[in-house]
């Protein structure tokens, strides 16, 4: 069945069955045609086209869209592809003063296209957004971008603070049915220092929204194909994503200046700079609005880890407990642990014969006998954990006042550690860190980075992304993201 993305009009309609008729290969002139694997059916069309990177490619039925089968993501080609995505990215600090300053001219012009062209561009490069063009809603999900956004989507003044207000809040579902939801204040410093124009945006937007129903476009006198052609003009190949691309990496390569620079920073941890680099890509996603639901997969982890960090410091109060009564020779007051050799023993017995049950079962009611083992089995090996966990503090004997110091630092070092790990799943619960690492922030930042401040690469990249990005590897630690690397490559 068909799923789509956010509420698509056509989701749960049913996808044919794609037959080799229906596919299109995409070989070398003297390369062996594969043999096709369905008895009584052959490929559709062979063609030998260098110009473009699929191998194969057929036509789904929902929505008679052409998907392609390409090559994989850590092969050269694709490596090659990417390097050149983010130096033409980084051909951008460069050219941003001159595109910058032809707009901050174009945004006090009289014609209204030129006017909202400018505009547009604005938005674009300092709000990240998309270009977006025009949907058929009965065919597409309701999504928006720049050049798509209607008078609904933005509130001027959203806490009714009236004088001279210079508030917006922007509210749309953005690509794959995401909500953008931000309110920008177009007076802050940060949108008007350097000829920023925050505020000529403001006014334009109020201009280009005003006599309009909620239903009308903000954006009336061009289109995705107009804008596009207007980017091309101050650098070839320019798009509304290789604006993305350049600020997501300026963004994390600005964020990282800031946190190394810090006085504290020699101090930190490999851990504690991971959790650094973290916080700089979130402000990265956040920019770019790429957002996830909260699963109740994430939401339970996270209750866990909150109760187990409130046993920890219970125990803690305990361990000091511990160490008074030493001190004061009332030792009959120390708590003790029971050994967990025996219930070890029952629960590595339980899981031995679910799994004998498992192997031999032929019938469906002795198939349901053994999974029931085997759940139960697994009951027991949590309930053995949690009780472990629970006694983890204690000792079978009486400590010496030495052990219970050495063991109630450790335990203040797994609060703290625990406490930064459920700040850093609950600050990232609902903010897609992934989607800016593998399509927007250049690899070669991240890897100068772990270089430099002896941050293993393991830590910031999987190794799925240590093989896709393996061309970014061999930087140098004082690598930056700059002109340069566009002139080096041609």
């Amino acid at each position: 069945a068909f799923r789509g993305r956010g509420e698509h009009p056509k989701m749960g309609k049913l996808k044919s069955r794609v037959q080799p008729e229906k596919v299109s290969l995409n070989l070398s002139e003297d390369a062996p045609v594969p043999i096709c694997p369905v008895p009584g059916h052959a490929w559709g069309d062979l063609r030998h086209d260098p110009q473009v990177q699929w191998l194969a490619q057929w036509k789904e039925n929902i929505n008679n869209q052409v998907k392609y089968m390409q090559l994989a993501a850590q092969s050269s080609f694709k490596g090659k592809s990417d390097r050149s995505k983010y130096n033409k990215a980084a051909l951008l600090c460069d050219r941003i003063k001159k595109i910058r300053s032809a707009t901050k001219k174009q945004l006090k012009s009289k014609d209204v296209e030129t006017k909202q062209l400018a505009t547009a561009v604005w938005v674009i490069d300092r709000l990240a957004l998309r270009v977006g063009g025009e949907k058929d809603t009965d065919e597409e999900a309701d999504t928006v971008g720049c050049c798509s956004l209607r008078i609904e989507h933005l509130h001027f003044d959203p806490n009714d603070e009236g004088g001279d207000n210079t508030e917006i809040e922007l509210e749309f579902l953005g690509k794959d049915s995401m909500l953008y939801k931000q309110t920008i204040d177009f007076g802050a410093a940060i949108y008007n220092e350097d000829d920023g124009m925050g505020k000529q945006v403001y006014a334009n937007l109020k201009q280009f929204c005003k006599k309009k129903r909620k239903d009308q476009e903000v954006f009336d006198k061009i289109n995705p194909s107009l804008l596009n052609a207007h980017l091309k003009q101050f650098m070839d190949g320019l798009t509304a994503k290789v604006f993305r691309t350049y600020n997501a990496s300026k963004t994390l390569q600005e964020e990282l200046a800031k946190s190394e620079q810090l006085a504290s920073w020699r101090s930190l941890t490999p851990a504690q700079k991971v959790v650094e680099y973290t916080n700089a890509n979130r402000q990265v996603a956040i920019l770019c609005n790429h957002q996830k639901s909260v699963s109740k997969a994430q939401e339970t982890q996270l209750e866990t880890i909150g109760n187990k960090l409130q046993t920890l410091k219970k125990q803690k109060k305990i361990l000091k407990g511990i160490g008074r009564c030493i001190k004061e020779g009332k030792t009959g007051k120390i708590p003790l642990k029971k050994s967990p050799k025996e219930a070890e023993e029952k629960v590595k017995k339980a899981l031995e014969k679910a799994k004998k049950m498992k192997e031999r079962a032929k019938t469906n009611e002795e198939k349901i006998k053994a999974t029931e083992q085997d759940e139960k089995a697994k009951q027991m090996r949590r309930d053995h954990n949690d009780k472990k966990f629970s006694q983890a503090h204690l000792w079978e004997k009486i400590p010496s006042l030495e052990q219970v110091g050495k063991r109630l630092e450790a335990w203040k070092a797994k609060i703290a550690k625990m406490e930064m790990d459920l700040k850093h799943k609950d600050d990232n619960k609902e903010v897609s860190l992934g989607t800016s690492r593998i399509n927007y922030m250049d690899p070669r930042i991240s890897v100068a980075f772990c270089k430099r401040n002896d941050v293993p690469i393991e830590k910031i990249f999987s190794k799925t992304l240590r093989d896709k990005f393996n061309w970014a590897m061999a930087v140098v630690p004082d690598w930056e993201f700059n002109a340069s690397l566009y002139a080096t490559e041609h």
